[in-house]
């Protein structure tokens, strides 16, 4: 069979998914409503079952429905997102008590953890060395590696980059960090106080790893996220790569057009 019969093949399948897009979009089917069953969706749409199943496959790919085994297919609800913001490592915000990531869960009625995956002294990817200005050649970094949670939901993957002329020797290379403020305030003991941050963000499929450790459904994109730490002499001092849920996280940035 060559792409053009292929296609035609699928063409009722996709032809029924986007009759169920479209009442997604203009909320006749609402999130959290049941899609009808493959069984009333053939009959709906006169095609064979193996058709709507197909269909309803194409939409979960494309994130707009979830399906559990035995239950049924379910536009997907909607959920509030953990939104960080620009303003994230403010000082005004350290009579709070709390590290940047818990204080966002805070402010939206959520319970922030972390689940530490590993802490070791690495040779980085020259990505991460030349971001840092750091060898790529020796064991130039410590490594971060950890989950985010918010309540019951696992919401970034993180991996932390510190060249290890800063970290040797001190909190960063323990499980639980000794500083309320988390890496940031040991840092800044360290005498490196952030003054301006660097980010590049990207929106990906997810790789296998991640789908795993953040529980994702099929379709569900994630934020790639670079941040680097700049030190009030001009100079990169930290690294962090945030991997995040797209169904629950989103970004606010609001900053002076300069």
């Amino acid at each position: 069979m060559n792409s053009q019969q292929r296609e035609e093949r699928q063409l009722p399948s996709r032809t029924i998914a986007e009759a169920i897009r479209s009442q997604i979009e203009s909320g006749e089917l609402p999130p959290g409503a049941q899609l009808p069953s493959e069984r009333d969706l053939a009959a709906t749409y006169g095609t064979a079952r193996n058709t709507a199943r197909e269909a309803v496959r194409l939409l979960a790919e494309a994130g707009l429905v979830i399906t559990d085994q035995g239950k049924g297919s379910f536009v997907r609800p909607s959920a509030p997102l953990i939104r960080l913001g620009n303003d994230r490592y403010s000082p005004r915000y350290r009579e709070t008590g709390l590290s940047p990531f818990l204080l966002e869960c805070a402010k939206q009625g959520k319970t922030g953890r972390f689940e530490i995956l590993s802490i070791d002294r690495v040779q980085p990817p020259a990505d991460v060395a030349e971001r840092l200005g750091v060898s790529a050649k020796t064991k130039s970094v410590l490594r971060r590696e950890n989950v985010f949670w918010a309540d019951d939901d696992p919401v970034h993957r993180v991996t932390t980059y510190i060249p290890w002329s800063i970290a040797e020797g001190t909190g960063l290379l323990q499980e639980e960090v000794p500083h309320q403020f988390g890496i940031h305030g040991v840092l800044e003991e360290q005498q490196h106080v952030m003054s301006r941050i660097h980010e590049e963000v990207s929106a990906r499929m997810p790789h296998p790893d991640e789908s795993r450790l953040l529980q994702l459904r099929p379709g569900v994109p994630v934020l790639d996220v670079w941040h680097t730490s700049i030190d009030q002499d001009g100079e990169p001092y930290e690294l962090t790569r945030f991997v995040m849920r797209g169904d629950l996280t989103g970004l606010l940035y609001d900053a002076p057009v300069e």
